[in-house]
């Protein structure tokens, strides 16, 4: 069985502390999407780039077929959305 270190918001600091906050005014709560992440800050930092820029971002694609697109993949990977 693989096994991350995860690091919680109060045990962090620059950069991934920032990117914790974000979260946190972004959805209430750092899911673990996020804490998945906490190993490299600068990938956190740029995988939320790319998630903001794909479902929030300038696109011919409706935000709310963006949102049933993620909602689908996550139903297929049985992931929690």
């Amino acid at each position: 069985m693989a096994f991350i270190k995860l690091f919680d918001i109060k045990n962090s600091s620059g950069l991934l502390k920032k990117e914790y906050e974000k979260g946190l005014r972004r959805a209430g709560r750092i899911w673990n999407v996020l804490t998945i992440q906490s190993q490299t800050p600068e990938i956190l930092r740029d995988s939320m780039r790319l998630y903001n820029s794909t479902m929030f971002g300038n696109s011919k694609v409706p935000r709310f077929d963006r949102e049933l697109l993620a909602v689908v993949t996550s139903i297929s990977n049985e992931c929690e959305y």
